[in-house]
């Protein structure tokens, strides 16, 4: 019988859940209007940032968020970007990964004095809502190299006409215009936020983002899954924030930093050749030449300038190895620049390499160079100051007269010396050649 209660308490306690309400009718996150009509009570707004120039990593990030959006059956996906533009690969994958996904995207230029240039405006017009903050400014598409190869004026052309007929089916998908689009990307065009509304580049123009998000709420846009209407109302804002490994990799990927990073592996690996056996230069070095290589795979490379940096470093090993007088480590010097300038494959100066890290990074490898290569070249010429050659002109006192042979104390010790002519007890001497254990001395001058 005890059994029997047990379970029929347990039973009774169960009940609630058996038959409880679907979700969406839940009074904490719907409610159900006079016509019978169940609505949300609140909106779920996924937010992402976009800061600085587009890479490898910003793609897999806008990807991934994406894929978030979507598995959590969210309202929206903001994106605020404020972006110089970035390289081919890397944008044409944000942009499929928007145009197919089944929630809405909005791009927003933000926050104030943003710019969403070159790569930006390819994303801006792939969002099923574009918008802009007070201001901002949009434009300047022009194409940027990602092969790390020569374009020719024909091929050029050919890249150029698929980014223009690109941007037309998305302002054709999106209801943007057409026309400026192709000015962007031909002419390399930018127009501010105010103008951009006026020409129907952007739907919206917002203060900032609870002022967007109060604007699209309705808003109709055609996703993946077809139309949608967009709901925005009493938004829960959830951040899409890089982890740890995004921002390393974020960081590692700029142009500057792979070039720092490949400088100092080169240079550490110098010092390591110059004293073997030290440890710390080579590990240190071997682990940023490992990661400049990581990040040159994502960065269009113009090998050209990357070979001239690697002949630079050995021009540098040389000037520790050979008395060159400087000369070597010159043209070390004039290879990192040359090569530093060339190293990124692209026209765009906001995404080459800066000139000021180049001639810093230059001048202090050849600070580094130098000083080694003056240390190397005192070793090879200066007096031995260990072992027998060591005793080579120190001075020291006769023990035991020198007539042929006898003894002589010298550097703490006794030592068997002859001599040229015999040397009394006493008298000071000079060490003047040390043959296996024994020294030949004169009287001191």
């Amino acid at each position: 019988m005890r059994k029997i209660s047990i379970s029929i308490i347990l039973l009774s306690l169960l009940m609630p859940f058996c038959f409880a309400e679907p979700d969406s009718a839940d009074s904490d996150t719907a409610v159900t209007l006079e016509n019978g009509e169940v609505e949300k009570a609140f909106s779920v707004v996924y937010h992402m940032v976009i800061d600085g120039a587009i890479g490898t990593v910003t793609a897999d990030r806008v990807i991934d968020a994406v894929k978030t959006v979507e598995a959590e059956h969210a309202d929206l996906l903001l994106i605020t970007m404020d972006t110089p533009g970035g390289f081919n690969d890397s944008f044409w994958d944000i942009t499929k990964a928007i145009m197919n996904s089944t929630v809405p995207v909005a791009v927003y230029v933000y926050p104030v004095g943003a710019k969403a240039a070159s790569a930006g405006v390819y994303i801006a017009y792939s969002a099923h809502i574009a918008a802009m903050a007070p201001s901002t400014n949009i434009g300047a598409a022009h194409v940027v190299s990602g092969s790390g190869e020569p374009i020719d004026s024909v091929l050029m052309e050919k890249i150029m006409n698929d980014a223009v007929a690109s941007l037309k089916a998305m302002a054709d998908r999106n209801g943007r215009n057409p026309e400026w689009a192709e000015d962007a990307a031909r002419k390399s065009v930018s127009i501010t936020d105010k103008e951009a509304l006026e020409l129907g580049v952007i739907n919206f123009w917002a203060e900032d983002i609870d002022d967007l998000l109060e604007q699209i709420d309705g808003f109709e846009v055609k996703t993946a899954l077809g139309k949608k209407i967009i709901s925005t109302k009493n938004p829960i804002t959830i951040p899409i924030k890089k982890t740890f490994i995004q921002s390393f990799l974020d960081i590692i990927t700029s142009p500057n930093i792979a070039f720092i990073l490949f400088s100092l592996g080169g240079l550490g690996l110098v010092l390591e050749l110059y004293n073997p056996g030290s440890i710390l230069p080579g590990v240190v070095g071997g682990i940023c030449i490992i990661l400049a290589f990581y990040s040159f795979r994502t960065l269009p490379i113009n090998y050209a300038g990357l070979l001239l940096i690697i002949f630079a470093i050995i021009l540098f090993i040389l000037e520790v190895k050979i008395a060159s007088h400087g000369l070597l480590a010159i043209g070390g010097v004039v290879s990192v620049i040359i090569g530093g300038m060339m190293l990124i494959d692209t026209v765009d100066p906001s995404l080459q390499v800066s000139k000021s890290v180049i001639f810093t990074i230059a001048l202090l490898l050849a600070g580094f160079i130098v000083l080694a290569g003056t240390l190397a070249y005192k070793a090879r010429v200066s007096k031995p100051t260990t072992g027998v050659e060591g005793l080579v002109g120190e001075t020291g006192t006769v023990k035991e007269k020198i007539d042929g042979a006898g003894y002589v104390y010298v550097a703490g010790e006794l030592w068997e010396a002859t001599a040229e002519n015999p040397i009394e007890v006493g008298v000071e001497v000079t060490v003047v050649e040390v043959d296996k254990m024994k020294i030949k001395v004169k009287p001191k001058a």
